[in-house]
C-alpha cells in the first residue's frame, strides 16, 4: 500500500514537472514568435499608414507627422500622441491633414482615417484602417463608392467663433440634402451610421484645432 502511494506520488509529480516544462516551452516559443515578427509587424503598420495617407489627401507626396501638446502642432518625435499627418505637394504646399478616429461599430471598433483641407474647409477623402463589420453588409464601409462619395467635399467650415458650423450627421440612404450629412447604406445602418457618428464627434474636437493653427503645420516643413 505504502510502496503504491508512493508510485502514484511519484507518477503525478513526474506528469505536473512534465507539464510545467511544456508550458514554459510554449510560453518561451510565443515570447520568441512575437518577438521575431514584430519589427515586421510595425514596418507593415506604417506602410498601410502612410498608403492610407496618400488615399485621403489626394494630391500628396510626401507626408510629415505632427504632434498635438495641447497648445499648438509640431514635428513629432518617437512616443508622441495623439498625432496627426500632414501632406504636401511636391512643391511643398500643404495638400491636407489627415485624422485618426475610431468608435463603436455593429461589431466593435471601427478605426478610420480622414483627410481635411483647412483652405477648402471640407473632409476630402476617408478610408477605413480596421473593422470587424458583418461581410457582405457592414464592410460596405469600405468598398461601397457611392458611400465613399460623401468624403469628397464634406463641409466641415467653421463658425466666426471657431466651431463647426453645421456637426455632421447620418441619414437614411437616398435622404442627403446637405453637404455635411452622410448618405447611408441599405442593410448596413448601423455601420453607415457610426461612421456618421465618428466624424461628428472628431471633427468637432481637431477642425478647429488644425484650422486655427494650420500655419504650424507649413512651417513645420521647412
Amino acid at each position: 500500500m505504502i510502496q503504491e502511494a508512493v508510485k502514484s506520488s511519484s507518477n503525478s509529480f513526474i506528469m505536473l514537472r512534465a507539464m510545467v516544462g511544456i508550458g514554459v516551452l510554449c510560453g518561451f516559443l510565443i515570447v520568441v514568435a512575437y518577438e521575431g515578427t514584430l519589427p515586421r509587424v510595425q514596418r507593415l503598420k506604417a506602410e498601410a499608414l502612410e498608403a492610407a495617407i496618400f488615399n485621403v489627401i489626394p494630391g500628396t507626396t510626401q507626408t510629415k507627422t505632427f504632434n498635438w501638446d495641447g497648445e499648438s502642432f509640431t514635428p513629432a518625435k518617437a512616443g508622441d500622441s495623439p498625432l496627426v499627418y500632414a501632406g504636401f505637394s511636391d512643391s511643398g504646399e500643404l495638400a491636407g491633414v489627415a485624422i485618426e478616429a475610431s468608435g463603436q461599430g455593429y461589431a466593435d471598433i471601427i478605426r478610420i482615417l480622414y483627410g481635411y483641407d483647412p483652405e477648402r474647409q471640407q473632409i476630402i477623402g476617408f478610408y477605413v484602417l480596421e473593422s470587424k463589420e458583418t461581410p457582405g453588409l457592414g464592410d460596405k464601409i469600405e468598398k461601397d463608392q457611392h458611400f465613399l462619395d460623401n468624403f469628397t467635399a464634406m463641409d466641415v467650415s467653421l463658425t466666426d467663433a471657431g466651431e463647426i458650423a453645421n456637426a455632421i450627421i447620418p441619414v437614411k440612404s437616398g435622404a442627403k440634402q446637405h453637404a455635411w450629412e452622410v448618405d447611408g447604406i441599405t442593410g448596413a445602418t448601423i455601420s453607415s451610421r457610426a461612421i456618421g457618428n465618428i466624424l461628428a464627434e472628431s471633427t468637432a474636437e481637431w477642425i478647429p484645432r488644425i484650422f486655427n493653427h494650420k500655419s504650424a503645420f507649413k512651417q513645420g516643413n521647412q
